[in-house]
């Protein structure tokens, strides 16, 4: 099980095989650590374990991680990561609703660099959220780091300071809101199994057309009550 990264330039420099290398510890790490989490379950596994599992020293798991949870959970960050990328790149002319579904649609359908769902296993830990505090815990941070990144991009893109008008944090935590429903959905629907990629997709799908349709709805009624 490995946390896909998106390719980097090769060099010879060495600051750049500093960073090759860096990267591939961190994803070694990250991989032992969920493997190992789904193998032995969250409080039998240890930070030495996932070290000894990745051949380094527990000094260098803490250069990365914070914890076990941090190290399971890497592929939650790149894949974040990926969405925003994705949403810097969409047209400025796009609404920003529009802007960041079509973003995480382009990320559940990117072939080079899969979403976490396509990789094996990430579903059972996904699943596994709910049964662990602590892993539920850092996945929330995690989410949340992503999403204040995505509140600045949508700012940005409405010429607007997100800290002072309320439509940025708005569109992001509707957007947002609807992709996790939809992940922890499919998580439920079949913790047992590897497979489903396009099952989740179109669950997405299904998703943001039920808030776009409830959105118009809200604002069709526009009526005060008596």
């Amino acid at each position: 099980m490995t946390a896909t990264q998106p390719p980097e330039p090769l060099s010879d420099a060495p600051e750049d095989r500093r960073r090759r290398r860096a990267r591939r510890t961190r994803t070694a790490l990250a991989a032992a650590a969920s493997e190992l989490i789904l193998e032995r379950g969250l409080a039998e596994t240890t930070v030495e374990a996932i070290a000894d599992r990745a051949d380094v020293t527990r000094r260098t798991f803490s250069r990365h991680f914070t914890g076990k949870e941090d190290a399971a959970l890497d592929f939650v960050r790149a894949d974040g990561d990926r969405i925003n990328a994705l949403l810097r790149e969409r047209p400025p002319q796009e609404p920003p609703l529009l802007a960041y579904r079509r973003a995480v649609r382009a990320w559940l359908a990117d072939r080079d660099s899969p979403a976490w769902h396509a990789r094996p296993a990430m579903r059972r830990l996904l699943a596994l959220l709910e049964r662990e505090p602590t892993l539920f815990a850092a996945y929330e941070r995690i989410r949340v780091d992503a999403q204040e990144e995505s509140t600045r991009i949508i700012a940005a893109r409405l010429g607007t300071d997100g800290l002072r008008d309320l439509r940025p944090a708005v569109v992001v935590d509707a957007a947002a809101g609807v992709l996790v429903a939809a992940l922890r959905l499919w998580a439920r629907g079949g913790a047992d199994h590897d497979t489903g990629a396009a099952d989740l997709a179109a669950l997405v799908e299904r998703a943001y057309d039920a808030l776009t349709t409830e959105a118009a709805s809200a604002a069709a009624d526009r009526t005060p009550e008596k």
